[in-house]
């Protein structure tokens, strides 16, 4: 099957997940994806293709030779983000690119510019995968598992290419931080493996963001705004007076390369009660440390100011930075990075402000660095990949494999 084809096939399930859902998956349609997959591998007849009752698929290709070889593996995340819909995407493709302004909706006036995002200009001349400016792509990650499984195809169409025991496997709700904590490790059975799951074609990644997150539940009083005085607690107020207590220069939109932030990513609020979500991140665990502290210290602030339990903080780790974990197998990088030159593109080593699920697999005994999937303006309605991008990601997976057997 064509690999923008296939691509284009899966961003037309909705997969959105759930950051307060308490289920496993947290939504039961990233299921409907799980299921064509299981079905697609199935019929492409590969081997132990398993779906879990979570909705994790695995699958074997079995190796092609008698040469004792590493089993690897490759991961790609089925979910969308919360932050915007996945539902009904409308993906249109622009032929040989030439620089100027995309119109993706003409009537609401959404317009993907290089004025804005000035990385488009580098891709002129490509064919460029964008939306209707009403829903995100899904480029993050499902480019990604067309990439791994048309790389699959590609192997079985040419036997020559020799290769060891390779493993695929593909999870939900990666996008709120849960894509590895239900992830099979020993069923999968690699060395080490790969996601699929970045963004600039070339891109290598293997150190994220040490993460956290802090919910605040604020307790207001709500009283007769006729008779309110000195007795009213408006838990809006005080949220809004909490936000302000965080340094506004260590934010997401005033930080780049290892700096890190504090970032609100929901606030929900009456008089009565107030909920608010940070996320924490930062690449220095020890500097990660402090930061959590200070977000403990803004709810003692609050509650010794207004009343013992008016604020309460629950602030739990996501992730750790998995440099740490690949530093120890520096063979899997340079590989990586071979496969790459050989895909015709230029690795770029960068460190990932955010995180993957192999972040998570890292520090579970499975050393798993990053690997670009194309992707550009993640969660978004201005998310693209360029076909040219999917097309050397995909040649990438191909040659790992490849290296590795030679190797």
């Amino acid at each position: 099957m064509d690999l923008v084809k296939r691509f284009l096939g899966y961003t037309a399930v909705d997969t959105q997940s759930d950051d307060y859902s308490e289920s496993v998956p947290s939504t039961e349609k990233q299921k409907d994806l799980a299921v064509k997959l299981r079905d697609e591998l199935q019929e492409m007849g590969l081997e132990d293709v398993v779906m879990d009752s979570m909705g994790y698929v695995y699958a074997t290709l079995p190796a092609n030779t008698d040469k004792k070889v590493p089993t690897i593996g490759f991961i790609s995340h089925m979910d969308t983000s919360p932050s915007m819909s996945g539902k009904d995407v409308k993906p249109r493709i622009v032929e040989n690119y030439d620089g100027n302004d995309i119109i993706l909706n003409k009537e609401q006036n959404i317009v993907l510019s290089p004025a804005l995002f000035p990385e488009l200009l580098a891709h002129k001349g490509e064919d460029i995968i964008v939306t209707d400016g009403t829903t995100l792509l899904g480029a993050d990650d499902k480019a990604g598992i067309a990439e791994i499984i048309t790389a699959v195809e590609y192997l079985q169409a040419h036997p020559e290419i020799k290769h060891g025991k390779v493993r695929v496997g593909f999870n939900p709700d990666e996008e709120i931080g849960m894509g590895a904590a239900h992830f099979d490790v020993a069923l999968f059975g690699c060395d080490w493996a790969y996601t699929v799951d970045g963004g600039e074609v070339g891109e290598m990644e293997y150190e994220n963001f040490n993460a956290a997150k802090a919910v605040y539940k604020i307790q207001g009083l709500e009283v007769h705004p006729g008779y309110a005085k000195g007795k009213m607690v408006n838990a809006s107020l005080l949220a809004s007076e909490l936000i302000q207590m965080f340094p506004a220069d260590e934010t997401p939109g005033t930080t780049e390369g290892y700096e890190g932030f504090y970032h609100l990513i929901a606030l929900n609020g009456e008089v009565d009660h107030a909920t608010l979500t940070f996320i924490i991140r930062d690449h220095d665990r020890a500097r990660f440390e402090e930061r959590k502290a200070f977000a403990q210290k803004v709810a003692d602030a609050m509650n010794s100011k207004y009343g013992e339990g008016t604020v309460t903080a629950q602030i739990s780790d996501q992730y750790y930075n998995m440099k740490e974990q690949i530093d120890k197998v520096p063979h899997v990088v340079d590989i990586a990075c071979k496969a790459i030159e050989e895909a015709g593109a230029t690795p770029v080593k960068v460190p990932i402000r955010g995180g993957t699920d192999g972040a998570q697999l890292s520090f579970k005994g499975l050393p798993c660095p990053n690997l670009f999937a194309g992707g550009m303006n993640f969660h978004g309605r201005y998310e693209w990949v360029p076909v040219q991008s999917m097309q050397k990601a995909m040649m990438t997976v191909v040659n790992i494999i490849r290296i590795t057997a030679e190797q």
